[in-house]
């Protein structure tokens, strides 16, 4: 099998070092050539000239990119590469149409596609622990197994082409509820004159423990807000979230709207680029008594 990767952001990049570790890796591009050289050095592994280089030279195309325009301009970039019963798995977070629309145009090459959203963030990506929830054919994603086993610690074939998006939609509306609550929670610590870290050991080993708030709640607390998760992807994620929303007939969800509305107030502010822990900012500015430099 040989692999190759584009979009080689934080997520991707992970992704790429862990297909190397498994001699999987073959080939790789960036819309920015410097990540691309900065990895080809880490790895020795050769950068395509092009996304069309690159599906000729692979059997196996991971991407990983932000927008779903963009995953659309990849899949039509590489088309003019792609050989019948080669497999294309986008990890992006998109809409469940954009899937659909993918994996129609590479049928028509004899191509398999695997809507393959991952969550795990950072951390997960470099360590090879991703959860992947993957929507498509059985038969694709146990051909396609070898590469997400370097990449992931749990794989779950969904249902059909979009459930995989469909599945990171849920996982997205249920990490902004966990960001409003442990962010508003610890700004009332914080109010309440306690010792964040301590609080932080504490709840983390009870009822209301979870991965935000182990991972996240030290650096929010010191004021890091490094990504991790941009601020302003979440909020791209749940627009998508929305309009999936809307598609059913919902007019409202209140997590989404509130997030959305949070998360605009600080993008305007320009904290896009931070992690979505940045909604700490916010929430201290709740308590009168309270500030970030506290």
């Amino acid at each position: 099998m040989k692999c190759g990767v584009i979009g080689l952001g934080a997520m991707g990049a992970g992704m790429a070092l862990n297909l190397h570790r498994a001699g999987l890796l073959h080939r790789l591009w960036n819309r920015s050539p410097d990540k691309a050289g900065a990895l080809a050095r880490a790895t020795g592994i050769g950068i395509a000239a092009s996304p069309r280089q690159l599906a000729n030279d692979c059997d196996l195309i991971i991407i990983c990119v932000s927008q779903d325009v963009d995953v659309l301009e990849v899949i039509e970039a590489i088309l003019p590469g792609i050989s019948a019963g080669d497999i294309v798995i986008d990890c992006s977070t998109v809409s469940a149409d954009t899937a659909r629309t993918a994996a129609a145009r590479l049928a028509g090459r004899g191509a398999g596609f695997l809507d393959a959203p991952v969550s795990g963030g950072v951390e997960g990506a470099r360590k090879g622990n991703l959860a992947v929830m993957a929507g498509g054919e059985a038969e694709i994603l146990e051909r396609a197994r070898p590469a997400l086993q370097a990449i992931a610690a749990n794989i779950v074939l969904m249902g059909p082409t979009g459930s995989g998006q469909a599945t990171k939609a849920v996982n997205q509306i249920m990490a902004a509820g966990i960001n409003q609550a442990v962010t508003e929670a610890l700004a009332f610590g914080r109010a309440m004159d306690l010792d964040l870290n301590r609080v932080i050991d504490v709840v983390g080993s009870g009822a209301a423990g979870n991965w935000f708030l182990d991972h996240r709640g030290p650096s929010m607390t010191a004021g890091h807000y490094a990504p991790g998760f941009k601020l302003g992807l979440h909020h791209k994620d749940l627009e998508i979230c929305r309009q999936m929303a809307n598609d059913t007939g919902a007019t409202s969800l209140p997590v989404i709207d509130t997030t959305l509305d949070d998360y605009g107030r600080l993008m305007a502010e320009g904290h896009a680029d931070e992690d979505i822990s940045a909604l700490f900012r916010l929430k201290l500015a709740l308590f009168s008594t309270v500030s970030e430099s506290d």
